[in-house]
Order: C-alpha cells, then sequence, then structure tokens
C-alpha cells in the first residue's frame, strides 16, 4: 500500500502527510486496512493531529469489516475508554473477535481480560490458554506474562 510507504519510508522518502493522503483514498474505497492504518495516524498524531475519537471512528469502521488488527485496536480503545466510553465487554468482544484471527495483541489483551474478568468471566486457564497462543507468535507480553504465571505457582 502507497500509504504505508510513505508511512515507513520503505523505498520513498518519509512524509506522514502524504501517507494520511493515501490512507484515506483508501479509506474512501471501504478498504479495512486504510481504515484502520488512518486510525493508527489519529492515535499516534502522525500526519494529522492527534485525535482520539476519530482513531476510534476508523477502527470501529475496520473492525466491523473483519480486519483483526482494527478489532485489536478498538478493543483497546474500549478498554481504556480512548475516543470512546470505556466499556470492558466491548473491550473484550473485540479482543476475542482478534484473537480467534490469530491477532497475537488480540490473544494477549484477550487473555488480560479473561484473567481479571474484565468484560468475561474470570477464567485463569482460559487466560493462559490465549497467552500460549500470542506467545506462539513471539509475541513478548504475553510470555513474560506465562513466565510470571510459572514464577507465582
Amino acid at each position: 500500500m502507497l500509504g504505508a510507504m510513505h508511512d515507513t519510508g520503505q523505498g520513498v522518502r518519509t512524509d506522514h502527510a502524504l501517507a494520511v493522503h493515501y490512507y484515506r483514498q483508501a479509506t474512501d474505497q471501504g478498504h479495512a486496512e486504510g481504515r484502520c492504518c488512518l486510525g493508527i495516524c489519529y492515535r499516534n498524531s502522525s500526519g494529522v493531529p492527534q485525535c482520539h475519537a476519530e482513531a476510534a471512528r476508523y477502527f470501529r469502521l475496520a473492525a466491523d469489516q473483519g480486519f483483526a488488527q482494527a478489532q485489536s485496536q478498538i478493543g483497546v480503545c474500549y478498554a481504556l475508554g480512548q475516543g470512546i466510553a470505556q466499556d470492558d465487554e466491548e473491550a473484550a468482544r473485540y479482543n476475542r473477535l482478534a484473537a480467534d484471527q490469530g491477532d497475537a495483541t488480540g490473544q494477549c489483551n484477550y487473555a488480560m481480560a479473561c484473567l481479571h474478568g474484565l468484560g468475561v468471566p474470570q477464567g485463569h486457564e482460559e487466560g493462559a490458554r490465549y497467552h500460549r497462543l500470542a506467545a506462539d507468535q513471539g509475541h513478548a507480553p504475553s510470555m513474560l506474562a506465562l513466565g510470571a504465571r510459572l514464577v507465582d505457582d
């Protein structure tokens, strides 16, 4: 995607504003990944002024198209109340959707929800299972969580 190339300087000079331009074009065509990338730009103030409400809006659009990365991103927004009303159940629901598509961040976030009973019934076995799935993909926070669990046992 041309927007990502300008965002990261991959083969072209880095130009965040131009990246946003291309992400908007993709977004206008209903492209889920473009919507997610535009949400990240709004969250991180990359090429646009920071606006958590706009970030959440674009994450939600992409998440509702089934884009796993956006599902975990909107899950974080719901968990933190960042740009959207805080809602543990919605956070867990979106993170579970991402997790079940193999998204390591979603797996880790859903594991934490399970372990702490945030939006879902508390379940240590379920939490550990999702942490293992993420850790198997090299997700460092889940590796740390599993290691800490072994030390505590």
